[in-house]
């Protein structure tokens, strides 16, 4: 088994967790990143849409505004306006990087103004991480999974992974969780593969809570494939139809296409339900193969011309707004682990995430949770050092057993067929021989999100609490979050720690 050491150790290789590593890499840290797979990986390549800054400082409190409302009474404003804040000092850095941001700013679903910042048109995410890639000093290493965190003495002490050579111990001051959410656990999500909850699940282990696992975004334009549909192009004035060619939002919302993202979702939906299909209907858009070149190709690949047609739409799970619960630093309230990204729930986004707020939260909350790990590196938060790895050996001893053989099952191509017994029948897709060993961790994590997610929103219903009915006032009656520890599920009122 190949053995490492570093002073902080990032899980995932997207905006979150390579932002994180150029803080922490700046300030003299030795830093190794982990991604499961090959560069460019996790949801920012994906994401098509841009970073929402607010334009000046008048326009903070609007962009704030605009966050709450989208978040259904369920934003915590004091984070909302830390990290909205923050925002230009973010923005002043990247253009001095050189990223080729476009000079006029976009309006997208829930904003009252054109405030969202694109790079190579429909492309943003993917030109976001390569130009942070670019820059980076320290190793990461890819096809390389966490199967557990280490713990020591009360803290995180490094993971447990499995790499294409084997097995891999690294032991780390500190350990960030940048792993992205879990939309592969919906049939039709816009989602890379990666995406099965892995981070969440190794916090909850580790007894670390999750919050509002209940609420997860659904993006209303999807391809029959889960190939996204930016919402940049309503903005640029495409418009949604149903199967009788009626633009019908206008029955929904006062602001049509442009509407919070649950509000277009559902409309889609029901629409689809009433009528038996929608359409986007791209041709108003200008200049359309040059603005959005990705969602033209994907619509081609799939037989659908945009340009002479409306193509068929639908919702896709898209993104989770719950996560493991952090703190304004991406602390997670156990010693050495900290979070950023989607993976994190700061209570930033509230019940439904405003357009383009991701990539945001990801620059912000990726800084200053590398810059709280390395000061928990100076002053540690536990009362002694560590003297050993693992708090329980044995337990230890039989994981180490198990990677081992799972590593000879890995180099030999079979599939880990034993392992998949954990899916428990939950769709999982076909894996390649040489990746057997990931449906069994995945299977794992994804059956234990699974039905946490399923308990949550389950309880949310039966309680009846407003945020569940779907009118979504933002003035909620009964403001609270639903958190998960290994003991079960409690409420907690909003903003009450």
């Amino acid at each position: 088994m190949g053995r490492l050491s570093v002073d902080l150790l990032v899980l995932g290789a997207g905006v979150a967790g390579v932002y994180a590593a150029l803080a922490a890499e700046a300030r003299g840290a030795k830093v190794l990143l982990l991604s499961k797979d090959p560069l460019p990986s996790g949801s920012t390549p994906w994401a098509q849409g841009g970073i929402a800054f607010p334009l000046d400082e008048a326009d903070l409190e609007a962009h704030l505004q605009d966050t709450l409302r989208a978040g259904r009474g369920l934003v915590e404003e004091r984070v909302a306006r830390a990290i909205l804040a923050e925002a230009p000092r973010h923005l002043a850095r990247l253009r001095a990087f050189g990223l080729p941001f476009h000079p006029e700013p976009t309006r997208e679903g829930g904003h009252s103004r054109p405030r969202v910042r694109h790079l190579g048109g429909d492309q943003s995410g993917l030109l976001l991480l390569r130009g942070l890639l670019a820059r980076l000093q320290s190793p990461i290493l890819q096809g390389t999974m966490a199967a557990s965190l280490l713990l020591a003495q009360g803290r995180v002490a490094g993971v447990l992974a499995l790499s294409p050579e084997g097995p891999l111990e690294v032991r780390a001051g500190a350990v960030l969780l940048a792993t992205g959410g879990l939309g592969r656990l919906f049939p039709l999500t816009t989602n890379p593969e990666g995406a099965t909850g892995d981070g969440m699940a190794l916090a909850l282990r580790a007894g670390a809570a999750l919050r509002d696992l209940e609420f997860v975004q659904f993006h209303p334009t999807a391809l029959p494939n889960g190939a996204l549909v930016s919402e940049a192009c309503r903005g640029e004035g495409a418009i949604l139809l149903n199967a009788r060619g009626e633009r019908f939002m206008e029955r929904y919302d006062p602001l049509l296409e442009l509407a919070p993202r649950d509000v277009v979702a559902r409309a889609v939906h029901r629409e689809r339900e009433a009528t038996g299909g929608v359409f986007l209907d791209l041709r108003p858009v200008p200049n359309l193969e040059t603005r959005f070149p990705t969602v033209v190709a994907q619509a081609r690949a799939l037989g659908f011309d945009p340009l002479k047609e409306p193509i068929p739409v639908a919702p896709a799970a898209h993104y989770a707004m719950g996560g493991v619960k952090t703190d304004l630093f991406g602390y997670t309230g156990i010693p050495g682990l900290y979070a950023a990204g989607e993976v994190a729930s700061t209570g930033f986004h509230g019940a439904n995430r405003l357009a383009s707020n991701s990539l945001l939260e990801g620059l912000v909350m990726g800084e200053r949770a590398a810059l709280a790990a390395l000061e928990d590196l100076a002053f540690p938060q536990g009362a002694e050092p560590l003297p050993s790895l693992a708090a329980d050996p044995e337990a230890l001893l039989a994981l180490k057993a198990w990677m081992e053989r799972a590593a000879g099952v890995l180099r030999s191509g079979k599939r880990l067929e034993e392992a998949l017994r954990f899916a428990e029948g939950l769709p999982l897709r076909e894996v390649a021989p040489e990746r057997a060993i990931r449906p069994s961790l995945e299977a794992a994590h994804q059956v234990l999100l699974a039905r946490l997610l399923l308990r949550m929103a389950l309880l949310r219903e039966e309680s009846r609490g407003a945020h569940f009915r779907e009118d979504f006032p933002q003035e909620a009656e009964e403001a609270y979050h639903l958190e998960a520890r290994g003991e079960g599920i409690r409420r907690v009122p909003l903003g009450i720690e």
